[in-house]
């Protein structure tokens, strides 16, 4: 029988990129509030820290995840140059010179980022209604930050650093997703200490002043919600279906956030907002509701990944059938068939259109 998620392969990726959305939205304000009077180096080294714990307690058994080689190296340290380092550093800083509200609305554009690197590097598949959702979702970002800018609560400054920290975080994303296969648990846990490391030495360097005991407990917590938890999730919705599409919906994180920092007592929205989130939400749908299908070739392909035995790709023998998903190498004999698919690992073909 079947898995019930072959008719709706985009409807997993979809809700992990959306919980990956709603605790990283949730974080920016926080981290505004809890890192007030703080350098940005300490700030995003506890954030980081915190991320860390998250890694190092939900690593996977070696015979349910894949395990980071040593090839992968390379990768991991960019992830954390652009990702635990630049992103969150320029992000900090610009909380400190602008409205919470704003910062978190301009993390829009990391989607547009993400999704150009991805179509560039990767040559993942985007039909009409993949475009629809990300037009959407940028409407509803553009409305967002548009009213803000008429508002007049934002500094330029501060809303050019969250710019650098989305583009960072873009770059980051594409990274990531040919370790989206690998544990997330290990991918979380190698970054975040590389990053807390590297950033930690930085504020040392800088003479960044210590935190008080509650802020930096605040920012342990927010680091392992916001940033370990949701690079987790994000790491799973890349691997359910692509980095493009993962991080359109992730494009919802900068509503929720905006909401939040309202919420906390920054006034400085409108009912722009609404239409843009609004538009955001019906961008999301989009995505979750995606059905694309035909019929396609698979090549003989040998590799390493969780997997189960029920999704129409893995069909190899055990002498004891494993229960649920598990990792071991596997080879996958050539096969053409057609079903609903994403740009998950086993559907990376190209199109005419």
């Amino acid at each position: 029988m079947k898995s019930a998620h072959l008719h709706w392969p985009s409807l997993r990726g979809g809700l992990l990129a959306l919980l990956a959305a709603a605790l990283f939205g949730v974080s920016m304000p926080l981290v505004q509030h809890f890192g007030a009077g703080l350098g940005a180096f300490t700030t995003a080294a506890l954030l980081y820290a915190g991320a860390a714990a998250v890694g190092a307690v939900s690593r996977q058994r070696v015979e349910r995840e894949a395990r980071l080689q040593r090839s992968d190296l390379p990768r991991l340290l960019s992830m954390a140059a652009f990702g635990a380092v630049l992103g969150p550093v320029a992000m900090a800083w610009g909380l400190q010179h602008t409205s919470g509200t704003g910062a978190s609305l301009m993390l829009t554009l990391e989607a547009l980022f993400t999704a150009l690197l991805a179509r560039l590097l990767y040559q993942e598949s985007m039909d009409r209604r993949v475009w629809a959702a990300m037009l959407l979702l940028l409407a509803g970002g553009v409305a967002l930050v548009l009213d803000q800018g008429q508002a007049g609560g934002s500094q330029l400054l501060g809303l050019l650093a969250v710019l650098l920290a989305t583009a960072a975080w873009g770059v980051d994303n594409t990274l990531s997703r040919a370790l989206a296969e690998r544990d997330p648990g290990q991918v979380v846990l190698g970054k975040a200490l590389l990053g807390a490391a590297a950033t930690a030495l930085l504020a040392v360097a800088f003479g960044d002043p210590l935190p008080t005991l509650g802020a930096a407990a605040a920012l342990l917590a927010v680091g392992a919600t916001g940033y370990g938890l949701s690079l987790r999730f994000y790491l799973l919705a890349q691997r359910a279906f692509g980095a493009a599409r993962t991080g359109s919906v992730f494009a919802f994180a900068p509503f929720i956030g905006a909401a939040l920092a309202m919420g906390l007592g920054d006034r400085s929205g409108s009912w722009a907002m609404v239409v843009g989130g609004v538009l955001m939400v019906l961008g999301v749908l989009l995505h979750l509701m995606e059905s694309h299908s035909h019929e396609h070739q698979h090549e003989a392909l040998e590799h390493e990944h969780a997997h189960r035995h029920d999704d129409g790709h893995h069909d190899h023998s055990h002498a004891v059938m494993p229960q649920g998903p598990h990792s071991h190498p596997h080879v996958h004999a050539p096969l053409r068939h057609a079903h609903a698919h994403v740009p998950d690992a086993h559907h990376r073909h190209g199109h005419r259109h």
